[in-house]
């Protein structure tokens, strides 16, 4: 791992940020969060691999993390950064641009290797989309953020988060009024646990299957500790979003081991 460079430092419009979205968060939601980051890999190197269902995930996510001292860099569609103001301010705060179904995608993974080299934490969401199971358990991922951890030797820790489908419905911005507006009224417990660091069972992505086995053994930790957060609802959430669509097209099946 290239430690040549001072590690990355958290500009002061993200330090900002991470209080206010916290803030926010906490006027649609009860907040519990669980778990820690071991105190040595809170400035990194690391990577965060949480579960994704619901666009309210990610202030859910910076919430989650600003509670526990954790400033990470995300990597985000394409989209938000071409929205002016925000997209600059995106850019200025060190987020990492994903041009997805582009032939530029791959360079958000080398931006993302080269950011954790220098000690950043990095955010990412294994399965690449908001998951469309119908039980809202982790699909099958894809291997962006075993490939990264692997390349840059870095620990990856899974971050389960539950309750954030209750605050904004799936075809957000459509409905997103009525979504908050319920969340004023009755904010919703969300839940979020920092588990413990993956063991990934590869040295490199380089042998054949290694970055499939690896993202496997993430979305298996994913998995696992989302359990915990919804003992009511092992099988399906008792919040059902009628916009939502299903697809068993990436269900994820644990392989024996």
């Amino acid at each position: 791992m290239d430690t040549a460079h001072s590690p990355w430092r958290p500009p002061l419009i993200w330090r900002t940020a991470l209080v206010l979205v916290r803030a926010l968060v906490g006027l649609l939601a009860r907040l519990e969060v669980t778990g820690d980051v071991p105190t040595h890999l809170r400035r990194g190197p690391l990577v965060l691999a949480a579960n994704h269902i619901s666009p309210f995930d990610p202030l859910v996510m910076i919430a989650a993390c600003q509670a526990r001292g954790i400033a990470p860099r995300i990597m985000a569609t394409a989209g938000l950064f071409r929205v002016p103001v925000f997209g600059a301010a995106m850019r200025h705060a060190g987020h990492i641009r994903v041009d997805r179904g582009t032939s530029a995608v791959h360079r958000a993974l080398d931006d993302a290797a080269g950011a954790v080299a220098r000690g950043s934490v990095i955010l990412i969401y294994p399965e690449g989309r908001i998951g469309l199971d119908p039980g809202m358990w982790p699909e099958r991922g894809k291997t962006g953020a075993a490939r990264l951890a692997l390349a840059c030797g870095a620990p990856v820790v899974p971050v389960a988060q539950w309750g954030a489908h209750e605050v904004l419905p799936y075809r957000a911005p459509r409905g997103m009024l009525r979504g908050i507006t319920r969340s004023l009224w009755r904010r919703p417990v969300i839940r979020v646990h920092f588990g413990a660091p993956v063991d990934l069972g590869e040295s490199s992505a380089a042998s054949p299957g290694a970055a499939r086995r690896a993202t496997d053994r993430i979305v298996d930790a994913l998995t696992d500790t989302l359990a915990p957060l919804r003992p009511d609802e092992p099988d399906r959430p008792r919040h059902v979003d009628p916009g939502r669509p299903t697809d068993l097209s990436r269900a994820h099946r644990r392989e024996p081991r």
